[in-house]
């Protein structure tokens, strides 16, 4: 049976609400995160993008790109009080067995999101989770794509690889060296070349290239990981005083687990962010979450770094995860 896939992607969540609330804001590039130098957006409205602005920029370069740029902080409880481990602006609906056409709810289901919340959404309908979340970004803001079965091979092959989760800008670099930048080109290739020129990187991208994509819609998904992040205000060159952020980054993550998940603890993990924004992450396989394995976590992190000051310190968990759970790479 061919299924039918929504995927409702609501148009840059965090700063429509902001506009919502408030109407003098109409217009006007607007960033939500960070508001001191120091932090990152957490997203920017279409004003904001024009400029080059988007999420995870740090808000000092948001800044210079978009000097007129009005940032406001996030406002978690003003979006939901409960907030689970999913993105709280995106989803996926399989409507396989209603009779409706899959273009006819979406453009229902945005309809009834905008008149509850004054809030547009786009939509991606396909016969998978993978095309429907990469049509839900054709027709941004307030817009829907649907992509017939019939149609999944012309779209696929005109598709820019880019456009695929798991090719970021090295996966692009790599593949524009062999000449492919879209679905089409990679197709061109056999399975046997891509296993020898691209590896199991390469062998996961032969099917999504071709719009393959067997992942059912499930009502819930298991937590990865959790964590805790700071970002200082000033880039902190103190091993004792990390240390001692570190400890109540701790006790927040172990307080959060216990209340919030019922999942296994696989392994605990380390973040160090330096002032040249370098990044590295040092984990350890177990279960307890004892201050000396996050200290010897922070050391080995530390000297990383080879003496450079630190600006963001994360302390967190990862989960044993279920197969069946398992997202494509």
């Amino acid at each position: 049976m061919v299924r039918t896939i929504i995927h409702i992607d609501m148009d840059c969540f965090y700063a429509a609400i902001e506009v919502r609330d408030d109407p003098s804001l109409n217009g006007k590039p607007v960033g939500v995160g960070g508001s001191t130098g120091r932090g990152v957006l957490t997203t920017a409205n279409y004003e904001a993008r024009k400029f080059g602005c988007h999420s995870a920029m740090p808000v000092f370069k948001a800044r210079q790109l978009c000097p007129e740029i009005i940032l406001t902080p996030v406002r978690f409880g003003r979006y939901t009080d409960i907030v689970q481990p999913l993105s709280l602006d995106e989803a996926y609906l399989d409507v396989s067995h209603r009779a409706e056409s899959g273009a006819a709810l979406a453009k229902e289901i945005r309809r009834a999101i905008y008149l509850e919340t004054g809030l547009t959404a786009s939509a991606g309908i396909a016969p998978n989770k993978m095309i429907a979340k990469v049509a839900s970004d054709w027709n941004k803001p307030d817009g829907q794509l649907e992509v017939k079965f019939e149609d999944v091979n012309g779209f696929m092959r005109g598709l820019r690889v880019s456009k695929l989760q798991g090719v970021g800008k090295k996966g692009q670099e790599t593949l524009a060296r062999l000449g492919i930048e879209t679905c089409g080109d990679f197709q061109l290739l056999s399975k046997v070349e891509v296993a020898q020129k691209l590896g199991r990187w390469g062998l996961e991208l032969f099917d999504r290239c071709r719009g393959k994509d067997d992942r059912e819609v499930t009502a819930s998904r298991a937590r990865k990981s959790l964590s805790k992040e700071r970002t200082f205000r000033e880039n902190i060159d103190d091993f004792d005083w990390l240390m001692n952020v570190l400890r109540k980054l701790r006790s927040e993550v172990e307080e959060a687990v216990k209340h919030n998940s019922s999942q296994e603890i696989k392994s605990r993990v380390v973040k160090l962010k330096f002032e040249d924004f370098t990044q590295t992450t040092a984990e350890k396989a177990g279960r307890q979450m004892d201050e000396t394995v996050y200290r010897e976590l922070l050391s080995l992190a530390w000297s990383r770094g080879e003496g450079k000051s630190v600006r963001l310190l994360g302390v967190g968990v990862k989960f044993e995860e279920e197969e069946s759970q398992l997202d494509l790479l």
